[in-house]
């Protein structure tokens, strides 16, 4: 069903299966999947493809240009996958050249009111982003992280799988796999215990990774922690992931421990 004040590009893909609610601009390179609603005032610009079942709230902006003053109107793109929830006021923009030209959103995600998507951000499933939480620019938001309200993360920053960022965190460092991470400029305050928890990890595994953060963690000195790190971890797969993410990048800070005594929640 499409309302009659939409305005919608004949080249458009809109399957039979969408609803198209009152006001809505969708643009000539936009491709919808089955089942996507589309509430009012919704604009929906650019090349984006965008997969089955998402909704999008009223005054949402998919797919306008990046927000980079390098931006001289080069094709690129914006692909969003399955059944996610885009509330109203979120912003999404298409890649950039030094970015590879595409920004990409999972499926089975949240973004709620004023949440942005900057230009070549590379979002995972399950992700939750609260109210008023902008990604920077090439950030990459593993699955299943959790960012509090009003948090904002800087460009190129990585926060790994299954993290949670506390409400109103300046995220400029970046965040282990499993860590939970707050303050005004980011640390660590332990690990997401009660997202590996509600995820029904084995109990032994977060015990493994609990000691295996305080290893890693021992001194300020990663590199020297990670090459003197006990072979019992060798078979965690947590504490691999942990391992693997520090060191797909080193040159990026990443969050660490204000004091290893902080109780992990």
């Amino acid at each position: 069903m499409i309302h009659e004040t939409a305005i919608i590009d004949k080249n458009a893909k809109i399957p039979s299966s969408t609803s198209i609610g009152p006001y809505v601009v969708i643009g000539p390179e936009v491709e919808l999947g089955n089942n996507v609603i589309v509430h009012s005032h919704v604009s929906i610009m650019g090349k984006t493809k965008i997969g089955d079942g998402n909704i999008f709230f009223p005054f949402s902006s998919i797919g306008n240009d990046p927000q980079d003053l390098k931006f001289k109107g080069e094709k690129s793109s914006l692909v969003i996958g399955d059944n996610n929830k885009i509330r109203e006021y979120v912003t999404m923009n298409p890649g950039t050249l030094s970015g590879g030209g595409i920004t990409k959103v999972g499926s089975n995600c949240l973004f709620m009111i004023g949440s942005h998507i900057a230009h070549d951000c590379n979002v995972g499933n399950n992700v939750i982003i609260a109210n008023n939480v902008p990604l920077g620019g090439h950030a990459e938001i593993g699955d299943g992280v959790v960012i509090g309200g009003n948090s904002a993360v800087q460009q190129f920053t990585r926060i790994g799988k299954f993290a949670m960022i506390g409400g109103m965190t300046g995220v400029l460092n970046d965040v282990i796999p499993y860590g939970l991470s707050i303050g005004n400029r980011n640390h660590l305050q332990g690990l997401n215990l009660i997202g590996l928890r509600r995820a029904k990890t084995e109990n032994k595994i977060i015990l493994e990774l609990t000691e295996a953060y305080k290893d890693i963690f021992r001194s300020k000195n990663l590199s020297e922690n990670l090459k003197n790190l006990p072979q019992k971890y060798e078979k965690n797969v947590l504490v691999q992931d942990v391992i693997e993410f520090i060191n797909k990048d080193k040159k990026r800070s990443i969050a660490q421990p204000l004091n290893l005594n902080e109780s992990n929640r």
